[in-house]
């Protein structure tokens, strides 16, 4: 019988997803306390600017803009949080909580945002799956 790791299973779903969706240079999940949980691709210590969303100061910016979202969210008596969405312009964030996670994508600008929100929002609920919930 083949061991499965959840960290390998964290990969393969953000590898599922930069391949179904034309335009995604990069994806991570971080857990609340800003950690880097996992990315795609994976970061290059040599070269950091290869994949600039797998630093983790990137991953603690990302908490800390959900974080923030959240509070905002409650204090304005909106509900809880379904997706955060910043445009730039060189591209695209986009991030979903996952449970005690967030899945944050940074795809280009000409990338087709219903296909990005649409799969990026179904990775989200794998995730939280494969994580154990809330």
């Amino acid at each position: 019988m083949e061991r499965s790791y959840r960290s390998d299973a964290l990969e393969d779903e953000l590898r599922k997803l930069s391949s179904v969706v034309k335009g995604v240079k990069a994806t991570v999940i971080v857990n609340v306390d800003g950690l880097l949980v996992a990315a795609y691709p994976a970061g290059n210590e040599e070269n950091p600017h290869e994949n600039p969303t797998s630093s983790p100061q990137v991953a603690a910016m990302s908490a800390t803009l959900v974080g923030l979202a959240e509070k905002t969210l409650g204090r304005l008596a909106q509900g809880t949080l379904e997706r955060l969405l910043m445009e730039g312009e060189e591209g695209t964030m986009v991030a979903y909580p996952a449970g005690r996670a967030t899945v944050a994508v940074l795809v280009e600008k000409t990338a087709h945002m219903g296909h990005v929100l649409f799969a990026t929002k179904k990775a989200a609920t794998e995730i939280e799956s494969i994580l154990g919930g809330k």
